[in-house]
């Protein structure tokens, strides 16, 4: 069975899509109504940008999510059994199985990112990937210590970000070192993504979402909050919604995909990142990325 995954903030690059744009009509088509909805041209910024205005949240949201989604428009044979997206990537996850349609998909990513860059500017917050300690030790940890700060994505074994105050991170940073941890970096983001602080964007996006249209997809999504599939629309809304604060359970998804049948992981995106990410849960699956 295919399994398609959708990558998430921090797989952008500039020049990402401009190779979609000039070959193809309906691609470019895509292009330009995004850019319509949106208000400015983010084509500009992805093709011609620099780095420092792609990184802004508000950009690099909708960017990969437009990538992401037109490629998968314009695979021939896109026909998945299963999809998952990491955090951002779950919208694109949704489009591309048909649940969403593209100008939807879009004006939910736009509101999502910017409902979560004003979460980020009210409260000084960050992220830390802490590399090569268990699970349970890194969430009992982040328990102690007395501030916001919560396991945030399980990437893969061996890599779990962190996410909360800047106090809170740095504490739980130097307890993990002292538990054996072999790195803490902190991470270039703009705040406490997937953590309690992202509340108030959490808010602004359920109501979003709750008044969205969605369709059941056409095979199931294995869905970030809690790595189960789901088809039904409910709970699809659901869970979009609990994400934001959740954790991006990836590593549970993954190995939830191939104990359903998954043999074949395919990224479609921009970067390499998920394929990598699989490789380390699923060593035996085959990993590839959707070329035109």
């Amino acid at each position: 069975m295919k399994a398609y995954v959708f990558p998430g903030q921090g797989s952008q690059f500039i020049g990402m899509g401009k190779d979609l744009y000039e070959k193809s009509e309906s691609a470019k088509a895509l292009f330009e109504k995004a850019n319509e909805i949106l208000g400015f041209s983010i084509t500009d910024v992805m093709f011609n940008g620099t780095d420092e205005e792609l990184k802004q949240t508000k950009v690099t949201q909708p960017a990969i999510f437009l990538h992401s989604v037109i490629l998968a428009k314009e695979t021939p044979d896109f026909q998945p059994d299963m999809v998952a997206g990491h955090s951002l990537g779950e919208f694109s996850a949704l489009v591309a199985a048909g649940a969403l349609s593209f100008e939807d998909g879009l004006v939910l990513v736009s509101k999502r990112a910017l409902a979560m860059q004003k979460a980020c500017e009210a409260n000084p917050s960050t992220m830390a990937a802490v590399l090569n300690l268990a699970d349970n030790v890194i969430e009992d940890i982040c328990a102690s210590v007395d501030d916001v700060v919560v396991a945030a994505n399980y990437n893969c074994p061996g890599q779990v970000v962190i996410s909360g105050t800047n106090e809170g991170v740095a504490l739980a940073g130097e307890k993990l070192k002292e538990a054996g941890a072999k790195r803490v970096l902190l991470l270039p983001v703009g705040g406490a993504f997937h953590s309690p602080l992202m509340e108030p964007a959490r808010e602004e996006l359920a109501a979003a979402i709750e008044a969205t249209n969605f369709n059941a997809p056409v095979c199931p999504i294995y869905q970030n909050v809690n790595a189960q599939p789901s088809t039904d629309v409910a709970t699809i809304k659901a869970n979009l919604i609990a994400q934001l604060t959740g954790a991006v359970k990836w590593t549970q998804s993954v190995q939830n995909m191939v104990a359903d049948g998954a043999t074949s992981f395919v990224e479609c995106g921009p970067g390499k990142v998920l394929q990598g990410l699989v490789k380390k849960i699923a060593p035996t699956a085959e990993t590839s990325a959707v070329v035109l």
